[in-house]
């Protein structure tokens, strides 16, 4: 069976978004960067890519319909660390730590308003 192995996020600056992804999960790009594209490589494979290369992808208002999660064990501490921690490097807050139905959670914006949970790993 083909399993999908890449995400691709559209971001309107590539170097300022690998940039900030490098801070907020300290990794480093693999996928050979150039203006319009990055990847990041994730657990089990999976890539993270960053594409500026989709005219129009970011006019006006895009609604954002999905998210890039981080699901960490250690309960809702852990949560609340990472998130003290992000909030330190002046990233954009959408939601503050708060309680739903699977557990303590936060979301974050990338520079281009892409969401970015954090969850507990279930």
């Amino acid at each position: 069976m083909n399993s999908p192995n890449m995400v691709i996020v559209y971001v309107s600056d590539v170097a300022r978004t690998v940039d900030f992804y490098r801070q907020i999960f300290d990794l480093e790009p693999t996928a050979f960067p150039s203006p319009g594209f990055a990847a990041f490589t994730l657990a089990g494979g999976t890539e993270l890519a960053l594409w500026s290369g989709h005219d129009g992808a970011l006019e006006g208002d895009p609604v954002r319909t999905s998210e890039v999660v981080l699901c960490l064990t250690g309960g809702p501490e852990a949560i609340e660390t990472q998130h003290r921690d992000w909030k330190a490097l002046g990233v954009t807050v959408l939601e503050e730590p708060h309680d739903a139905v699977f557990g303590r959670t936060s979301v974050i914006a990338d520079p281009d308003g892409n969401r970015i949970r954090l969850a507990p790993v279930d």
